[in-house]
Parts: structure tokens; C-alpha cells; sequence
């Protein structure tokens, strides 16, 4: 039987849900990188400083210091969610705002944006071999960041698939909250992970993150096992996750796998902002951040302890 190639249907492309790709990053792997930054995250830490990244679908960010106040936005809204308020202020239903981007194209004044759009992977990767020449001269590559690019299995696999036939180093940054089999597949395709510690503690860390760790911990021990190259990353929370009870046991974890390094990343504040212009409540807003004297302290505490230190 012969078959006309012409009536054969095309598969559809592979996508994924994407909020930000930064070129020129050195904070997310070795070298000059490409970060890709995946939306969606199945948890819910509340330091987190990309609330954007929580949910995958299309968010809408609204600066109202940059309102002038026009309307446009209430005229092209179709479903009501944006209206005038009693004294003339711009108000949001976030429960009716479906994010479709037409407020944000109307708006002159650039007081709204929308988080969030669905891209092939060539459309990624047609933004991230722009920078081959870096990557190679400096040891870079790309990295995939999110909220958790583990939460869309398929197209990150893929995608590190291309970028390493591509001859491009992959980093891979997760909370190593991910079913096994998924991350086990990825790994196939991932040249280092960096895997976050936020604690040691099951019930505290439910409270802090919205889920236990267990799975989280039996993924770390077992991609040192694959063996895979990892590097383990704590973020360090005032008051949340920087008891020396947490850091004892979290270095005694880290040790246990045979691993000698670890990155601190020192609370910051850079991403309180973006509660606000999502309509959510910054459950930190009290706190502050460290002093580098503190930093100084917990750094040595853990070099105490047997670990090598970075501050990232």
C-alpha cells in the first residue's frame, strides 16, 4: 500500500509554559547561561520571590504606579474583571480575569503585563543558541528554572534533548518535588542539578512549602546514586528554615550523601513587589533581610560542620 505523504497529519508541536528566559545569567550554573524559567510549581514556599511562577497558565501583573488612570483597560475587558471604583481608581476580579492580554495591549502607559505563554521548543531554542559563543567560551549552557520545569516532564526532556545534541551544556534547578520516573527520564539529558534544600523538618516544611519533603529527599539520595553531578542549594529564610537545629540536620543529610559543598542563598526582598501587582498577600512582608554579618555566621557554621561553602 502506498501511502501520499501529503494527507499524512503533522503531530502538533511539543509546548511548554514559559514566564521569562534571562540571557547572560551567572548565578544558575557554571559560565555565562541562559535561564529558562518554567511556569508552574507544585510548591507553595511563601519566601518565594517568583510568585509569577506558582500557577502555569498566564497571570496578569498590574502596576498601578504606573496607572494614568486612561480606562482602556475597563472598555476592552470582556468579562468585567477590571472596573472604576467610587473614587476613580482602577479595581481587578482576579477570580474573573481570565489573562487573555487584552488590557495590557490597550494600556499606553505599560501599567500592566502579562507572566506567562505557551512556546515550542525551537522557540526556545532559537533564543538560546543566540548565545553559543558565550556558553562555549565560558563552560555555560542553559539552565531551567522556574517555579519547576520537572512539572512539565515532556518538554523540558526534550528540550535538554535538543540543547545537548546541540552540543550545549544543561543545568537542571529543582526542588526535587517530581515522581521518579519523570525526573529519571530528564536526567538522561541533564549535565548537573542544582537541587534546593529548604528543610530538614516534614510538618515545617509542609507549613513553609505546602507539601512534606520526602520525596524531595529520597530524590537527591537517589541521583547521587545514578551518579549524576549535583550541587545542593539551601535558601536561608529568617526565622523560617535558619535554626541551627535545621542547619545541623541539613548538613548532616548532605554529608550523608557523600557531597562536601553546598550554596546558601541569602534571603532578599527583590520579589515582594510582585504580590502585589498579582493580587496576592506576601506572607513575609514583616521580615527583613539578613545582614552580612549574619550571613558571615551561618556560613561558618556549616564550615564547621564539614561542608565548603558558597554564598550564591
Amino acid at each position: 500500500m502506498v501511502v501520499d505523504s501529503s494527507q499524512e497529519i503533522s503531530k502538533p508541536a511539543l509546548t511548554g509554559w514559559v514566564f521569562d528566559i534571562q540571557r547572560y545569567s551567572i548565578n544558575d550554573g557554571p559560565g555565562i547561561r541562559t535561564t529558562v524559567f518554567f511556569k508552574g510549581c507544585p510548591l507553595s514556599c511563601v519566601w518565594c520571590d517568583n510568585p509569577e511562577s506558582q500557577y502555569q497558565l498566564p497571570q496578569m501583573l498590574f502596576f498601578e504606579s504606573l496607572c494614568v488612570q486612561c480606562y482602556r483597560c475597563v472598555s476592552v475587558c470582556s468579562t468585567g474583571a477590571t472596573s472604576i471604583d467610587p473614587e476613580g481608581a482602577i479595581k481587578i476580579d482576579r477570580k474573573k480575569c481570565t489573562a487573555c492580554g487584552a488590557c495590557a495591549k490597550a494600556c499606553l502607559a505599560e501599567a500592566r503585563n502579562i507572566s506567562g505563554r505557551c512556546m515550542t521548543i525551537d522557540e526556545v531554542l532559537e533564543i538560546v543558541k543566540k548565545d553559543s559563543l558565550f556558553y562555549r567560551n565560558s563552560g555555560g549552557g542553559v539552565t531551567a528554572s522556574g517555579g519547576e520545569a520537572t512539572a512539565q516532564p515532556k518538554f523540558i526532556k526534550e528540550l535538554f534533548r535538543r540543547c545537548q545534541e546541540s552540543g550545549i551544556h544543561t543545568t537542571l534547578d529543582t526542588c526535587g518535588y517530581v515522581k521518579w520516573q519523570d525526573l529519571e527520564e530528564i536526567l538522561q539529558f541533564t549535565d548537573l542539578v542544582l537541587f534546593d534544600i529548604k528543610h530538614m523538618d516534614p510538618l515545617r516544611h509542609m507549613e513553609l512549602a505546602g507539601t512534606d519533603n520526602a520525596l524531595i529527599l529520597q530524590n537527591a539520595e537517589r541521583i547521587v546514586q545514578l551518579p549524576k553531578p549535583i550541587k545542593m542549594r539551601m535558601p536561608l529564610i529568617p526565622g523560617c528554615n535558619d535554626s541551627e537545629d535545621n542547619i545541623r540536620a541539613t548538613c548532616k543529610f548532605v554529608s550523608g550523601l557523600g557531597i562536601k559543598e553546598i550554596d546558601i542563598l541569602p534571603y532578599h526582598q527583590l520579589g515582594a513587589s510582585k504580590y502585589e501587582r498579582l493580587g496576592m498577600v506576601y506572607q513575609l512582608s514583616a521580615i527583613t533581610s539578613y545582614t552580612e554579618e549574619q550571613v558571615e555566621t551561618i556560613k561558618k557554621m556549616l564550615e564547621s560542620l564539614g561542608l565548603q561553602v558558597s554564598i550564591a
